[in-house]
């Protein structure tokens, strides 16, 4: 069994979200939000502030807790946990900038990519981008998704969806 603890950051403002191509690593090649391994010792919001001056040259102000994602990836050597803290942040210090992990690019909320992402972003990142506070569970075989739920965490209450995918 392996075990992780990640940060996703999404800087909103304007009418639009800032991602990134991912250059190397898990996802190379897909458009993603800016994150990564939480380090140890290291608190999920200190870590999300490191992604993103390390990929994207950035330091967000006031980054907003919103979200808890959990990956459960099954391949040959068993099962892999990715539990990733969601963050957003509506302003930054600092000047954008490439590096070798990650191109960073301004989308228009109503223009994100899910195209270009991995497949359960459709189905929690509308409602982060919307302001909302989630929890979400995805199954996948090899990185390809099985199926998975998203709740939208309101007043200590839950409303789910849940996502079935098919062969």
């Amino acid at each position: 069994m392996r075990v992780y603890v990640e940060v996703l950051l999404y800087i909103v403002r304007d009418g639009e979200v800032l991602l990134i191509r991912k250059r190397r690593g898990l996802g190379a090649g897909y458009i993603n939000g800016v994150g990564g391994k939480v380090e140890p010792g290291e608190d999920p919001q200190a870590a999300v502030v490191r992604e993103a001056v390390e990929e994207v040259g950035v330091k967000p102000i006031e980054p907003r807790w919103a979200g808890l994602l959990e990956f459960w990836n099954y391949d040959d050597e068993g099962v892999e946990f990715h539990y990733v803290h969601v963050y957003v942040a509506n302003q930054y210090e600092g000047e954008l900038r490439s590096s070798e992990e990650a191109e960073p690019i301004w989308f228009k909320i109503d223009d994100v990519p899910y195209n270009q992402m991995w497949e359960d972003d459709r189905y929690w990142l509308p409602l982060v981008l919307l302001g909302k506070m989630i929890y979400s569970r995805f199954r996948f075989r090899n990185w390809r998704m099985m199926d998975g739920f998203t709740s939208i965490l309101e007043n200590c209450s839950q409303v789910s969806t849940n996502i079935g995918v098919k062969d």
